[in-house]
């Protein structure tokens, strides 16, 4: 018998949002370092995030034609049944194209399509679930693929039929790049100084109103303080912002290179996501989290609380931003005792092994 092992080849469906693709990129980033003659490719759609970063990092992007199903009547609703036969029938031939020998989703509404067609193929399936409160893609797959991978252990009691041999908590997985980068290195891809105290903002992919608005106001005094920004500021308010850049404040729509972005701060003002929280927590960085409040089953805001009970962030809800948000930056950035306990309770709470151990899980069902 021949020892050469049987060949590799991954399928991802993930996108829509940063928080369900950067796992998933996470998790490939890791097969490639343990077999690096794997095939890795990923399924999702032209328009979201996916389309432009998955590129960027060197993998195969292949675009299946499906969309969310909105509660009011649309255009889009009127094609959602068409667009959910064509989306299965391009599944069914791209997995049977690349030959995967499993295929893995990470949420949203691109995983159904795409899990579905893998398992009446009789291929290993896997859905990893980031977030407390089980997205519908999560929720409607969990009975049909191989394994569930979940990042909470709350997340188990909204999954009560699901045969719990199924079910594995592993954490969140997280991008290899993250703790790569120095701070001199991060300061000068931002063309800011190393030296300053300096406060990364975002929103998430798509940004944040509630965000943008109260840094808008806090951002003169910040400066003043002498405490540096990056800020991301999402696609859609970018141009609204665009204007506050200068020698101090760093703007743009999207931070391409999250890893310089982290090795540059000493804080962190952010939506508390499942994603975002694993990152923090992995990197040790303090933070003043701001739930996205329209969150399902509001699992933001229970993401927050349990970093705020370790005492490693501040949570300030939306409504509370412009009255709070200053004061929260300059007590984490202006003392550097805080900030260093904070820092160390973060870095408690992290799983940097996280995407690792996945991967292995991931290669074991491929052979």
């Amino acid at each position: 018998m021949s020892d050469k092992p049987k060949p590799v080849s991954v399928l991802f469906a993930a996108g829509g949002t940063g928080g369900h693709l950067f796992p998933a990129l996470a998790i490939a980033e890791e097969i490639k370092k343990i077999r690096p003659d794997a095939r890795i490719d990923f399924a999702g759609t032209k328009k979201k995030i996916e389309a432009r970063v998955v590129p960027r990092k060197g993998f195969a992007f292949h675009t299946i034609w499906i969309s969310g199903f909105h509660r009011r009547l649309t255009a889009d609703n009127l094609l959602f049944p068409v667009k959910v036969v064509v989306a299965l029938f391009q599944s069914f031939f791209l997995i049977r194209k690349l030959r995967s020998t499993v295929v893995v989703g990470t949420g949203g509404y691109i995983c159904w399509p795409v899990l579905a067609a893998a398992s009446w193929l009789n291929i290993p399936t896997v859905v990893h679930e980031s977030n407390s409160y089980p997205g519908v893609a999560t929720r409607a797959l969990a009975p049909k693929v191989s394994k569930v991978y979940l990042t909470f252990e709350a997340t188990k009691k909204w999954l009560p039929k699901l045969d719990a041999s199924k079910i594995e908590l592993v954490g969140n997985p997280t991008r290899g790049s993250l703790g790569t980068v120095s701070r001199e290195e991060g300061a000068r891809f931002f063309n800011l100084h190393p030296g300053k105290k300096t406060l990364l903002v975002f929103g998430g992919s798509l940004g944040a109103s509630a965000i943008n608005s109260a840094v808008e106001k806090i951002a003169g005094a910040l400066t003043a303080s002498n405490i540096q920004i990056i800020w991301q500021t999402g696609e859609k308010e970018f141009e609204r912002y665009e204007s506050k850049t200068s020698s101090n404040i760093w703007v743009g729509r999207f931070i391409d290179r999250m890893e310089c972005a982290y090795a540059a701060a000493d804080a962190v003002l952010c939506r508390s996501g499942a994603t975002t929280i694993a990152e923090l927590t992995r990197l040790g960085k303090p933070a003043i989290l701001a739930p996205y409040p329209h969150a399902a089953a509001n699992h933001q805001e229970f993401n927050a609380q349990a970093i705020v009970d370790a005492g490693a962030a501040v949570m300030v809800k939306d409504d509370e931003l412009q009255a709070k948000a200053l004061s929260a930056v300059k007590d984490i950035l202006l003392n550097d005792g805080t900030r260093k306990a904070m820092s160390e309770k973060s870095s408690r709470l992290g799983n940097p092994e996280a995407g690792r151990e996945i991967a292995k899980k991931v290669l074991a069902l491929s052979n």
